[in-house]
């Protein structure tokens, strides 16, 4: 079995950015945006999260604005707007640039008034969750976000991929180097790591994903096959069935599915599949953005201090026997940016090939990878 980064070879993080900067300008994305695309790949890199980085790059965004079904030009519409919310219609443009722009207006609006909502419909994959989470945490605020995601998982007792990975994404700034911030999908593995394991050839461990027949499924290049036509499903966080509390999973991933949907009038679960009549469609995904003023609360320094207090007093409390150590939400990514800076992004073979393809056809021969 290989291990996580046999064939890989390190790419330093500008080379990548500004590489998937140029591409996207290639493939009609105007350049502010593209450089926006490119910050929120990148920035999933810099913190370790390998399937929402570059891995994604072709297959998730420049293919398809090639098969077009994403519109590399991003109008958004506001279709509501009162004192402390919004809704926006991102007429199937590029989801990080709805995103930036959808959290920032709710950043905006609680500056005024101590809190802001935005919610998206008519949007794409918006990259790493995360990332618009850590922009309220620079603005001192307490960021949120959500968004639906194209069917992969199973309700609680079922075996039909209906609901997405939909992540609920809670963070926070702290008197520590780095924030807490819990960014993860409301199923056990999201499809991204699935996409990462097929790739370096690694099964999945049993009692992540179910076949039509209830069955565990381990091999990862037919788990993502099977997802496409309906035969596999993930399980919701706290796995099968109610005994380990699957349904709690299965609980707050539908919380994100109607934030996602029902506010803005959005599509909801199967209609997200991307395929209609056996042909790529638009996803139509929702986003929903909360931020929340720390000032209308109590003083910044006091509530960083008295976050920083509880993480700590976590990570100090008594360990298992055979683990010397606790983690609390953003410090295994905060690690990971420790140990890359210096090193850049592991890029597997599959990836590696992507990008001489994409070198190729635009004729960016001034960039030269490591693995050439």
């Amino acid at each position: 079995m290989n291990t996580e980064y046999d064939n890989c070879k390190w790419v330093g993080f500008d080379i990548l950015e500004q590489f998937m900067i140029e591409v996207f300008k290639k493939a009609g994305i105007p350049e502010k945006d593209a450089a926006v695309c490119a910050e929120v790949l990148i920035t999933s890199d810099k913190r370790g999260i390998d399937s929402h980085g570059v891995g994604r790059f072709k297959p998730i965004y420049i293919d398809r604005i090639w098969a077009g079904i994403i519109n590399p030009v991003t109008k958004i519409d506001i279709l509501r707007e009162g004192p402390t919310t919004a809704v926006l219609d991102g007429n199937n443009g590029m989801g990080q640039v709805v995103a930036k722009q959808a959290m920032q207006m709710a950043i905006d609006k609680a500056k005024k008034y101590g809190m802001g909502m935005v919610a998206v419909r008519n949007s794409n994959h918006y990259g790493i969750a995360g990332y618009y989470s850590l922009m309220a945490i620079e603005a001192g605020m307490i960021g949120i976000t959500g968004t639906n995601a194209r069917p992969s998982v199973a309700p609680t007792f079922g075996i039909e991929n209906l609901l997405g990975t939909n992540p609920l994404t809670i963070g926070f700034p702290t008197d520590e180097d780095f924030p807490f911030l819990i960014d993860c999908a409301s199923s056990i593995i999201q499809r991204g790591k699935v996409e990462v394991c097929a790739r370096i050839g690694k099964d999945l461990p049993a009692g992540l994903v179910l076949d039509k027949n209830g069955e565990s499924k381990t091999n990862a290049a037919e788990v993502l096959q099977d997802l496409i036509h309906g035969d596999a499903a993930l399980l919701p966080l706290g796995g099968v069935g109610e005994e380990t509390a699957g349904y709690k999973g299965y609980g707050y991933s539908t919380v994100v599915e109607i934030l996602s949907a029902a506010l803005q009038g959005g599509a909801f679960l199967t209609a997200l599949s991307g395929i209609k009549d056996g042909k790529p469609v638009p996803h139509h995904l929702g986003h929903f953005f909360i931020a929340a003023d720390i000032h209308a609360f109590t003083e910044l320094d006091n509530f960083k201090k008295t976050a920083g207090d509880i993480l700590r007093t976590l990570r100090n409390s008594k360990k298992m026997p055979g683990h010397n150590r606790i983690w609390t939400a953003g410090e295994k990514e905060h690690d990971a940016w420790i140990m890359r800076q210096g090193r850049g992004v592991p890029v597997d073979q599959e990836v590696q090939e992507q990008l001489l393809e994409l070198k190729a056809k635009y004729s960016l021969d001034s960039f030269q990878f490591p693995f050439e």
